[in-house]
């Protein structure tokens, strides 16, 4: 999992808390038992994760950053939080269920993160998750790639931290580990970002700052802007920005 993405937890929390908000679908998907062990893959700062604990089950939390699992441990203190990488993690707990929101799209190693999911899983666990799927923030990356281009010289495509894979392209890597495929769906979701005229700017200084990573700060001001005004016909109505976002969720289940 790249370590270029540097998550600012506070920013996360009052700028896209978005996240965490749409996220309560997927753990409604999870239906968490009262006393089972359910681990967080790529919890974040935790809101889920207590969602989680709230239906009884002990749930334990996993993030990539060491900044999220200090937000995540400060708010929720009862519950245990670790830093791990989602694409290479052994612990010796085995698991009911494993679930993840919004996280599996910055893991660019798919049968890695499967893999691990299945071996930590119990039989007849689950793997419930939701994350970008085919064509996610197409409007934004195609804008980003054109400023970068235009203005930088750069291919953005070989900076693109994003894995959005199709139902198709998933279904078959989990079944290829052995997962039998119970639900998958693919949906437009097009979110609203807070802050109104602001709102693009603190999502690509929130989540796309892989494509930035060269730029000094005036440039990377500059070409958020440029990406505004090129994204802004299809993204900006009704006095805010919308992230033109497509999701896929699942939900595997290992045989018993």
């Amino acid at each position: 999992m790249s370590s270029n993405q540097v998550w600012q937890s506070d920013h996360y929390d009052r700028k896209l808390g978005f996240v965490s908000e749409l996220g309560k679908d997927v753990v409604r998907l999870l239906n968490p038992v009262k006393d089972e062990h359910i681990l967080d893959l790529g919890c974040g700062t935790g809101d889920l994760a207590y969602e989680i604990n709230q239906a009884g089950a002990h749930v334990t939390g996993m993030d990539f950053s060491k900044e999220m699992i200090g937000e995540a441990r400060r708010k929720y203190p009862q519950i245990p939080f670790f830093v791990g990488d989602g694409e290479y993690f052994t612990v010796d707990s085995k698991y009911d269920a494993v679930f993840s929101n919004a996280a599996l799209h910055w893991m660019k190693k798919p049968r890695a993160v499967i893999a691990g999911v299945w071996n930590h899983l119990k039989p007849g666990g689950r793997f419930v998750a939701e994350f970008g799927g085919k064509g996610n923030v197409e409007t934004i990356v195609q804008a980003i790639g054109e400023v970068l281009r235009e203005d930088f010289d750069t291919d953005a495509d070989k900076l693109n931290p994003w894995y959005f894979p199709s139902i198709a392209e998933y279904s078959a890597l989990l079944e290829q580990q052995g997962f039998r495929v119970a639900y998958a769906a693919h949906f437009d979701r097009p979110t609203q970002i807070q802050d109104h005229e602001q709102g693009l700017h603190h999502w690509l200084n929130g989540f796309a700052g892989h494509f930035f990573i060269a730029l000094t700060q005036a440039q990377r001001q500059a070409a958020c802007e440029k990406i505004a005004v090129k994204a802004r016909n299809e993204l900006f109505r009704d006095g805010s920005w919308y992230a033109d976002y497509k999701r896929l969720r699942v939900m595997a289940i290992k045989p018993g």
